[in-house]
């Protein structure tokens, strides 16, 4: 048996014992800490969904404005092309092992 396997298997048990003890010794009653928990899901599920509204409305506007400047676009290649061109560059470099930056590559910040 390998053992990769046995420790993430000792880690669920203990994060299912450590659920167990806490519901057992919990200083509430067992219907006010599930009505606290069902709230707080509840809270967590509105803003991951306002998260979500808000991403959406940015790639929105970021297609708008993509179609407004097709023009440019075309002679420079879509975002998504370069970052390809990017990330195989990347790769390549990788597998030789050396760390040189080709003179695609823009320097981050």
């Amino acid at each position: 048996m390998s053992e990769r396997g046995s420790g993430f298997g000792a880690f669920l048990l203990g994060i299912a014992v450590g659920a167990v003890v806490g519901f057992l010794f919990a200083p509430e009653a067992g219907g006010d800490t599930r009505r606290k928990l069902s709230k707080r899901l509840r809270n967590l599920r509105d803003v991951a969904e306002e998260k979500v509204e808000e991403v959406r409305g940015l790639l929105e506007a970021e297609a708008d404005e993509g179609d407004e400047d097709a023009e440019g676009e075309e002679e420079e290649g879509s975002t998504r092309e370069r970052l390809e061109r990017r990330l195989e560059a990347a790769r390549r470099r990788r597998r030789r092992g050396t760390p040189e930056v080709e003179a695609e590559d823009e320097p981050l910040a």
